[in-house]
């Protein structure tokens, strides 16, 4: 299948934390605390390691519950600290090798390189709106059901940021 799918919108996720900025920043940012929410819900994140400045390399592990391991790594292309980052993400093995979607049972219309934009702003009384946007079609990421994994991590991303105010 490959539909051309140049027309159709993309994938954008927000959620407001109740959390100040650099918080949300720095849960977004710090192995400590992504392992807590990386995945969606009954996954665990058994591998982090962050190189957090622009051309530093992120190498992430994502296990679901029957014991299947999703790796990804990415580049970090530009960080504005506490406001934005912009970053690229390939599907990877441990050793951070490339792979292609097909390797995890994708479908060839799932991109190889995801081209994600984070945005982190204040509003109301120290609240936070953070804002994904990724290149992928809104089709595909239902396809993958990328809108629900993204939906479930970020209500592990709010626990992790209740966890760490408390």
């Amino acid at each position: 299948m490959n539909s051309d799918h140049s027309k159709e919108p993309t994938f954008v996720v927000t959620r407001i934390f109740d959390a100040p900025r650099e918080l949300v920043f720095k849960v977004w940012t710090e192995c400590e605390h992504v392992k807590y929410w990386w995945g969606p819900k009954g996954f665990t994140a058994p591998y982090c390691k962050i190189d957090l400045r622009v051309g530093g390399v992120f190498h992430y592990c994502m296990r679901s519950p029957d014991g299947k391991e999703f790796w990804n790594k990415g580049i970090f292309r530009e960080i504005i600290s506490p406001e934005k980052i912009v970053s690229t993400m390939y599907f990877s093995d441990a050793e951070a090798n490339t792979l292609k979607p097909q390797d995890y049972g994708m479908d060839s219309d799932f991109h190889a390189e995801m081209q994600d934009v984070v945005t982190f702003v204040t509003v109301e009384d120290n609240k936070t709106e953070l804002t994904l946007r990724r290149n992928t079609p809104m089709s595909i990421s239902r396809k993958f059901g990328e809108d629900i994994g993204w939906s479930q991590s970020l209500d592990k991303l709010g626990e992790e940021l209740a966890r760490v105010q408390k």
